[in-house]
C-alpha cells in the first residue's frame, strides 16, 4: 500500500499500469479493493492498456479516520482526489466514481475542469440534486450497539456493509453527515466535461439516471440492467459501457 499526506489525513492509495491515467473514487461505506479491486476493475483498465489510480476515502479503508463530520465536506473529499493527482504529478485523468464517488466527481467537473478529460458518476443519478437515499437513518444504524438494534432497512444494509468491511463504523456516521451536500441543478447544468452516468435499473437509491442525464449538457446514459444498488458495480454491461466511452475520448 502506499499513501501520501493531506492536510490531517493519509490517503492510502493504488496506482499501477501504464498509459492514459484514470482515477477511480470509490462509493460510501466501501473502499478502492471492495469497489474497483475485487470486481475486476483495476485489472481489467490495466489489460486495456490505462494506468489505474484507487485511493480510500478519508474515513475509509486504509485512509485517516477522522470524527467530525465538517472534515467530510464533498469539496475536501474531492480535495483529496486532487492531492492525490497533485501527488502522482497527473495533470489529467479520466475520473470514475460510484455513489459518493460520483458526487465527488461532480465536484471535480465543477472546480477543476482542466484536470478531468472525462467523467463517470455510476450509481448515482437524481439524488446528486434532490437528495434521497441514505442519510440520518444510516449514520444512527452505524452508531447502533449492533445490528440487531437496527430495524431501518437501508440503514441495516449499510451496517451490514460495513461489518462485512470492518469498517470504523464512527467514521462513517461522521462521514455520512458531513457529505450530504445536494449539487444544484444550475450547477449541474455548467458541467462541460464528457459526462457518463451509469446507473442500475432496479436501484432505488441513485435517482433517475436519465433526469440527471438530461440537465448535464451532451450527458450520456447508460442503463445497468437489473441491478440494485449495490450489486451494479461489478457487472459486465458497466464495464463495457465504460470501455466504450473511454474509446471515445480524443
Amino acid at each position: 500500500m502506499s499513501s501520501f499526506q493531506n492536510g490531517p489525513v493519509e490517503i492510502a492509495y493504488i496506482d499501477e499500469g501504464e498509459g492514459e491515467p484514470i482515477v477511480l473514487v470509490h462509493g460510501f461505506a466501501s473502499t478502492k479493493n471492495v469497489n474497483w479491486v475485487y470486481p475486476t476493475w483495476v485489472s481489467e483498465l490495466k489489460r486495456g492498456g490505462r494506468r489505474v489510480v484507487a485511493l480510500d476515502n478519508r474515513g475509509h479503508g486504509e485512509s485517516g479516520k477522522l470524527y467530525d463530520p465538517a472534515q467530510y465536506t464533498i469539496p475536501i473529499m474531492a480535495g483529496d482526489v486532487v492531492a492525490l493527482m497533485d501527488h502522482l504529478d497527473i495533470a489529467r485523468a479520466d475520473v470514475m466514481g460510484y455513489s459518493l464517488g460520483s458526487r465527488m466527481t461532480a465536484q471535480l467537473a465543477l472546480s477543476v475542469p482542466e484536470r478531468l478529460r472525462s467523467a463517470i458518476f455510476g450509481g448515482i443519478g437524481m439524488a446528486m440534486i434532490e437528495g434521497g437515499g441514505p442519510g440520518e437513518n444510516v449514520a444512527e444504524a452505524l452508531e447502533a450497539p449492533s445490528l440487531d438494534e437496527v430495524a431501518d432497512p437501508v440503514g441495516r444494509t449499510f451496517r451490514a456493509f460495513a461489518d462485512q468491511t470492518r469498517s470504523d463504523r464512527l467514521a462513517l456516521a461522521a462521514c455520512m453527515r458531513g457529505s450530504r451536500g445536494l449539487l444544484c441543478r444550475n450547477d449541474a447544468a455548467r458541467i462541460s466535461v464528457p459526462v457518463l452516468i451509469a446507473v442500475g435499473t432496479s436501484d432505488d437509491i441513485a435517482g433517475s439516471a436519465r433526469e440527471l442525464g438530461e440537465i448535464i449538457p451532451d450527458a450520456e446514459v447508460l442503463d445497468i440492467p437489473n441491478r440494485d444498488h449495490m450489486r451494479a458495480v461489478g457487472d459486465k454491461v458497466y464495464k463495457a459501457g465504460v470501455a466504450d466511452f473511454l474509446s471515445r475520448r480524443p
